[in-house]
């Protein structure tokens, strides 16, 4: 029993842990969908969540698209199969590049911030003030980031997408030497709907995860500027650790044949 112990204390508080995260969500989602809204909110969130998220979600998609024809060209000339290159560097992005690494940096950004945010209002007393004015801090605070994260993600994504695959053309057609026509005719060959509304529900899951765990560690921060930097960084990692394990589960449903 000793030995059993510590295992079945830190059982215990995953389980408390896991069960404050749903009733939190199923807070924020019961005051996303019933009025009052805020709409100059959720425009302000999608305008942080989505326009000044692009550079860093581009960038990344591109050298991604760059490296990915780079290596696939690398290994399929092993085979004699330099021709599936296209095709592999828009399935790669569509399917799982484009929506978990435009997620991966919207938690390092956007996670970080809005954790930062909301539990530096939390220690200065100011979601305190906003119940005090009648107020409700989940419809004022954590509705908006909500919407906007469900919103924002897949069109942010789909963007990344267009840009990872024309990295991909760039290396193709300018180190590679493929025939420009061949290429995009293959990068459309094989493409079907499927790929592209896979991702776009990897998308919406993840803005979905991002926002929430940065408004809930955000909201729960304790004991100063401490407390808020610990928030920053479990808003982060938490993410990151969701949006991988999501990613496996929704490609499962879809392609789990």
């Amino acid at each position: 029993m000793p030995v059993l112990a510590p295992i079945g204390r830190a059982f215990l508080a995953l389980l408390a842990v896991a069960g404050r995260l749903a009733l939190f969500a199923a807070a924020g989602i019961g005051h996303a969908v019933r009025p009052p809204y805020y709409p100059r909110l959720v425009g302000k969130q999608m305008l942080e969540i989505g326009y000044f998220s692009l550079p860093v979600v581009g960038l990344t998609a591109l050298f991604t698209g760059m490296v990915l024809a780079l290596q696939s060209h690398s290994g399929f000339a092993r085979f004699n199969a330099e021709s599936a290159v296209a095709t592999v560097v828009v399935l790669s992005i569509t399917r799982e590049l484009g929506p978990v690494m435009a997620g991966l940096m919207v938690a390092g950004r956007v996670g970080a911030a809005i954790a930062a945010e909301i539990g530096t209002m939390r220690v200065t007393e100011q979601i305190d003030a906003l119940t005090t004015l009648s107020t409700n801090p989940f419809k004022y605070l954590v509705a908006p980031r909500l919407i906007a994260g469900l919103v924002t993600l897949p069109v942010l994504v789909l963007l990344a997408d267009i840009v990872g695959v024309f990295g991909g053309y760039l290396v193709g057609i300018y180190r590679l030497e493929f025939n420009p026509a061949n290429y995009l005719k293959l990068t459309w060959q094989y493409l079907e709907t499927l790929d592209v509304v896979s991702g776009l529900v990897k998308a919406a899951a993840f803005g979905f995860i991002v926002t929430l765990m940065g408004c809930y560690h955000g909201f729960n921060s304790r004991g100063g500027a401490q407390g808020v930097g610990v928030a920053t960084t479990n808003a982060v990692v938490s993410s990151s650790v969701l949006i991988l394990g999501a990613n496996y589960f929704i490609t499962a449903a879809f392609f789990g044949t």
